[in-house]
């Protein structure tokens, strides 16, 4: 399931407290989800990595009640106590066999120990497949039933309308759209420690606003994505000097055209990314204005980039035009 659709799937599964388990390769964001859907919904939000843990690190330690003359168990401090929110147990799957037990009670009947969850926060887990050679431990059966479970895929334009908000680089966004394949190049099978995957792009994007020299970047882009990527990815970027004036092009909607395939991904992009920073009613009708004479699948993909960022075009009598001339793509 691609992140938009379990976005709205687990918001509503979280709502109804339903245990829900979230699988997938390494580095394309199941932690991000969660995170960004407790930050939505303006509800608490707690890590728990049970990997790090003992057995009774979750269960509590034991006391003697002088009163009750039993013993009873002290519940850990990060658990907890009040108030709405999500327990988040990522990479649950790498926690040993005993710990993984001691997480039983805690998620199906929601207490472990003389402590209990409250009512407002339900309990998320994730975790990277068997496939993927990570140090995992298989699931037990009664564990794995405890929880819906759902398979993250990465998705292109997913990742596209995510990184425009996150004000990703447009050259990022650019080489994504023309190589698609280089969102995601872990292989479980290969023995190469960096591989192009959403979360190590972010890292390019780091890197690329940071302070390192030109003469350092693909060596550093490369221990992000793996060498070739990084190589595909600077060749590509060098495009970006061949654009016409995107500045220009928003302020009058005139513009020299190309008929370059990689810049006219890296210039769709361009725009797009530069329209979000700027958006008023004026840059929208010069924007479409110039796409009427842009070749036909990069007119559409600019169009369709505005409109899953949440612009709304109909009231332009300009967006009136361009769905005539390109309605027989839309159809």
């Amino acid at each position: 399931m691609i992140a938009s659709k379990l976005t709205s799937t687990l918001m509503a599964l979280i709502e109804q407290k339903v245990p829900a388990f979230l699988w997938g390769a390494p580095g394309i964001g199941k932690s991000s989800i969660i995170k960004q859907i407790a930050q939505s919904s303006e509800v608490g939000f707690i890590d728990l990595r049970l990997a790090l843990m003992d057995p009774t690190d979750l269960k509590g330690i034991p006391f003697y009640d002088k009163e009750s003359h039993t013993a009873l168990w002290a519940p850990p401090a990060f658990l907890p106590k009040s108030g709405e929110g999500i327990l988040f147990l990522d990479e649950l799957n790498t926690a040993a066999p005993s710990v993984q037990a001691s997480a039983y009670q805690l998620i199906l009947d929601r207490r472990v120990g003389e402590y209990e969850l409250p009512s407002g926060w339900a309990i998320v887990a994730a975790g990277n497949r068997e496939s993927d050679r990570g140090v995992t431990y298989r699931m037990p059966s009664p564990l794995a039933n405890r929880f819906v479970h759902f398979e993250m895929e990465v998705d292109v334009d997913d990742w596209k309308y995510w990184a425009y908000k996150k004000g990703i680089d447009a050259r990022i966004i650019s080489y994504i759209s023309y190589k698609q394949e280089h969102l995601f190049t872990f292989d479980a099978k290969s023995d190469v420690k960096s591989f192009a995957t959403p979360r190590s792009w972010e890292y390019v994007d780091s890197i690329l606003k940071s302070n390192i020299t030109q003469d350092l970047l693909l060596e550093s882009i490369s221990g992000a994505v793996g060498r070739e990527v990084a190589v595909g990815f600077l060749s590509f970027a060098k495009v970006m000097n061949k654009l016409p004036d995107i500045k220009n092009i928003l302020a009058s909607g005139n513009g020299e055209y190309s008929d370059e395939v990689d810049v006219l991904y890296a210039l769709s992009t361009g725009l797009v990314s530069a329209f979000l920073k700027d958006n008023s009613d004026e840059n929208l009708d010069n924007l479409l204005k110039y796409t009427l004479e842009l070749k036909s699948e990069f007119a559409v993909m600019c169009v369709q980039d505005l409109q899953r960022n949440g612009v709304r075009m109909e009231h332009s009598e300009v967006f009136k035009e361009w769905v005539q001339k390109f309605a027989y793509l839309l159809a």
